[in-house]
């Protein structure tokens, strides 16, 4: 497993919990980034990273994307809920 070079950013609230959610259902970055793909999301590989890295921001239908496709809610990637 890579670590991160980069400190964390500040430029969203979901990077942390979206790397979290990712790896607790044994996905890799290129699966979520199909997933996402078949999901109208255009994002690359840098930009995933940088987003988990919390250094881009994330828009709306991203956000959607990816609490559906990892199976969590909105409110859990913007830190307002606890994973049940």
């Amino acid at each position: 497993m890579r670590l991160r070079k980069q400190a964390l950013g500040s430029r969203n609230l979901i990077g942390v919990r979206v790397e979290e959610a990712r790896k607790k259902k044994g996905m890799k970055q290129k699966e979520l980034l199909a997933q996402l793909q078949v999901n109208g999301v255009d994002m690359n590989a840098s930009g995933l990273s940088k987003l988990e890295g919390q250094i881009r921001y994330v828009t709306d239908v991203e956000l959607v994307a990816l609490a559906d496709i990892l199976e969590v809610s909105v409110d859990y990637l913007l830190g307002r809920e606890e994973k049940k």
